[in-house]
């Protein structure tokens, strides 16, 4: 696809008129849908904001590159946009911005949309390029020098092509040639987490900056294409060392006792200088995959204990959430069905048999997932088999009518994902010639076996016992308790807006409604989890003078946001103002979630916000709990938040 095609004339913005980073979003969004490229707004806005939330586009140099890919799109297109004074971006190297490429791509964009957004990515690495288009008056000023740039890196790139292929040609005929006499040799490997602009802008930095030293580089992209130009064993044995600038998880054990280097994507675009010299110099850890994630000494910041026991965990309910939405949904509908035809129409047994299939898995995947998080593919199995056990009452060397449930579930995949991890270290002075039995052999049998027995006669024979006392507990608790617990719950959604609290509420409730098929739980939590977003956007339609044009229109997005239970929507508020959005917020849900309990609602479907409406046994109580929830905060903060200083 030509690059003139991306880089719509009408979609330029050659006089930013934006002061703050919210602005800019703001004015380059509403560029979008006044010509046509976007259909909604706010969805737009939303993953926009969101990408922002992880890590700043404000890649350095004067550039941000704002990115989102949706459904509301219709059309692959890149917003180029100036400002003369510059913008305070949140940058990664605290400048000014200057220069914007908002990326708007498809939800189901082709392979050519792709192509064509990375190599307008890896063009801005070039300074004569990005001084020309600060200079730049007029759209088609733009065009022009972004085809003349695209020019000269194709003829750039088949010339490095040849080159790279005469080199090869030049090894194999010189096998014997020694090491002395060639230039350095690294690899790398580029990954963000949307794969359409820092994948390859890293690619790009990492390629000039080796020419420049006089290095060979070859570098692996894990971008939304896919994984382009594959490292093979070959390249990696006789690299010098590995540069991984990734964001998201790539293909680690390949590079087994390899000096490796592990930073940040943005590291590879603003910092390749410094990964080339601890390549090439050999300066950077040793990686040893047989020790697993305990051994990955390449980090160069050490996470948290928490942070990873976090990270272990959020791989487990983001790979089990699909199943929770799908089954879950399936299943209230055949609730649905069941009153209006009955518990023996095929119509009603195939949703509710669908649903409570996809349910089956619930625990096995999320324990599953928490052991490749520790262990890699090695703890799949054991995981897997060991979640598996955690869902069966029978599973256990007593006799027990409760099986372990989420929290043996939970257990399962820590356990299984240390278990490999420690295996690895125990056979990793085994002899070279029975390094292929591992994987396929040793590990399996030996983490399974081990995993199966901890569960057996551990884990799962003290669990059933407490999973049971809870299920009973919350069968027979009265309504005081069940108002308290509803309370603590709702209250507990507000409390990080999707972080550790959130999730625990959430996972909490799931655990009930699969043990129990009561949904009294997850109207509590769907309750809680509306109300942040509907609040921020009632305190910023009626206290106005409080807020910023910025804030007021990020408001209105809330409405939308609140009512899908999308609690993120609330999460730029509270950053900006966490104790009146917090406290405003925990208070509102805490009361809403009380009041489904109090008034007895049930709903059973695990995601929908008021859209599952008429799947609850109390349609009205559920609607008004999140109403008087969303006021009740919604005032609090409207009155208790300063008015907006003046300039």
């Amino acid at each position: 696809m030509d690059l003139k095609q991306l880089l719509l004339k009408d979609a330029m913005i050659m006089d930013l008129k934006a002061t703050t980073k919210e602005e800019a979003i703001e004015e380059m969004v509403d560029k979008y849908y006044q010509v046509g490229v976007i259909n909604d707004k706010d969805l737009y806005k939303s993953d926009i904001l969101k990408r922002e939330a992880q890590t700043s586009t404000g890649i350095g140099d004067g550039i941000a590159m704002p990115h989102a890919r949706d459904k509301a799109v219709q059309r692959a297109t890149v917003l180029f946009a100036k400002s003369d004074k510059g913008i305070d971006y949140k940058s990664l190297d605290g400048q000014p911005a200057y220069l914007f490429f908002m990326i708007a791509a498809p939800d189901g964009a082709d392979n050519l949309h792709l192509q064509a957004l990375a190599a307008l990515s890896s063009l801005l690495i070039n300074p004569e390029l990005v001084a020309n288009l600060k200079k730049a008056t007029t759209a088609d000023e733009v065009q022009n020098l972004f085809d003349k740039a695209m020019k000269e890196k194709e003829a750039k790139d088949k010339a490095d092509e040849e080159k790279e292929k005469a080199k090869e040609a030049e090894i194999e005929a010189n096998a014997a040639k020694t090491s002395k006499d060639e230039k350095p040799y690294v690899v790398a490997v580029t990954a963000c987490p949307t794969g359409i602009a820092h994948t390859y802008m890293a690619e790009a930095a990492l390629k000039e900056q080796a020419e420049k030293m006089g290095v060979d580089i070859k570098v692996e992209t894990n971008g939304s294409e896919g994984v382009k130009h594959k490292l093979t064993a070959n390249e990696i044995d006789r690299a010098a060392g590995v540069i991984i600038a990734a964001d998201k998880k790539v293909d680690m054990p390949r590079f087994d006792g390899k000096h490796l280097v592990n930073r940040p994507v943005s590291d590879g675009i603003n910092k390749a200088e410094e990964l080339i010299n601890l390549a090439v110099d050999q300066k950077a850890p040793v990686f040893h995959s047989e020790g697993g994630a305990a051994e990955e000494e390449e980090s160069t910041e050490k996470k948290s204990l928490w942070s990873k026991i976090y990270a272990d965990l959020m791989n487990g309910i983001s790979n089990m959430l699909p199943f929770v939405v799908g089954g879950g949904i399936l299943m209230a509908i055949s609730f649905l069905l069941e009153n209006s035809v009955g518990s023996h129409s095929q119509w009603f047994l195939f949703f509710n048999n669908v649903g409570n299939y996809a349910f089956s898995f619930l625990i096995p995947v999320l324990a599953a997932y928490i052991a490749v998080s520790i262990g890699d593919r090695p703890a799949l199995l054991p995981g897997f088999v060991g979640g598996y056990m955690a869902s069966q009452a029978s599973a256990s060397v007593i006799s027990s009518k409760s099986p372990a449930g989420f929290i043996g579930g939970l257990l399962a995949g820590f356990i299984a994902g240390w278990t490999v991890v420690y295996l690895k270290k125990a056979l990793k002075n085994l002899p070279k010639s029975l390094d292929g039995l591992k994987p396929i052999l040793l590990y399996p049998v030996l983490s399974l076996l081990i995993v199966g027995a901890i569960m057996y006669f551990a884990v799962d024979p003290v669990f059933a016992v407490v999973n049971h006392a809870i299920t009973s507990f919350l069968e027979t608790m009265g309504t005081g308790n069940a108002v308290v617990l509803g309370a603590l719950l709702g209250g507990m959604m507000s409390i990080d807006m999707g972080g550790p609290f959130n999730k625990a509420a959430y996972t909490f409730a799931i655990g009930t409604f699969t043990a129990t098929q009561d949904g009294a739980l997850m109207a509590a939590v769907m309750v809680g989890g509306m109300i942040p977003p509907l609040a921020i956007a009632i305190a910023t339609t009626f206290w106005k003078n409080k807020f910023t044009e910025q804030e007021r229109q990020a408001g209105l997005s809330n409405y939308v946001l609140g009512i899908s239970f999308i609690t993120e929507g609330a999460i730029p508020f509270a950053a900006g103002d966490p104790l009146h959005v917090i406290v405003s917020s925990v208070i509102g849900s805490a009361i809403g979630g009380g009041l489904t309990q109090l008034w007895h609602v049930n709903v059973p479907a695990p995601h929908g916000g008021i859209f599952v409406t008429p799947l609850a046994n109390k349609p009205l109580m559920y609607l008004l709990a999140v109403i008087i929830g969303s006021i009740i905060s919604g005032v609090i903060y409207g009155i208790w938040k300063p008015a907006k200083k003046k300039d």
